[in-house]
């Protein structure tokens, strides 16, 4: 039987490139609504221009849950400017998001989060709701 020897030594500064720094977790929504971050809005304010579409012209976000997904549930977003019956109003940096009621009781307390890293850019569905999703994370069951 071989004997192992691992010979360790510090690399010399700058030799690697560092790591992303890991970013702070957004907070956690209040368990009888939902939260949109300070990222989020500016990415969906953002998205609104492109359609050319603004909170100040009625516009706003509508999230809900549709079935399907390999998961058995997906999330959807879009924007609207009616409210309907039972939806839900929130408001988060000026941006108006609506939440129709079948939607609500799979989406309270989910936090709606934006990244942007090297590996992946987007809307992030942190959802303590979800007990299981896909590797995409763009569908989740219950």
């Amino acid at each position: 039987m071989a004997n192992v020897f691992t010979i360790a030594s510090k690399p010399p500064e700058g030799a690697f490139a560092q790591s992303e720094p890991e970013r702070p977790k957004p907070p956690a929504a209040p368990p009888d609504g939902l939260l949109v971050t300070g990222r989020a809005v500016v990415q969906i304010r953002a998205a609104m221009d492109k359609q050319g579409v603004s909170p100040e012209r009625g516009a706003v976000l509508r999230l809900g849950v549709k079935g399907g997904g390999c998961s058995g549930m997906s999330y959807s977003m879009s924007f609207d400017e009616k409210q309907r019956e039972g939806d839900r109003v929130f408001e988060f940096g000026g941006v108006r998001v609506f939440v129709d009621p079948k939607s609500f009781v799979y989406l309270h307390g989910m936090t709606l989060d934006y990244e942007a890293t090297l590996i992946r850019q987007g809307f992030n569905f942190i959802n303590p709701n979800s007990t299981k999703s896909c590797g995409c994370g763009s569908s989740f069951s219950v």
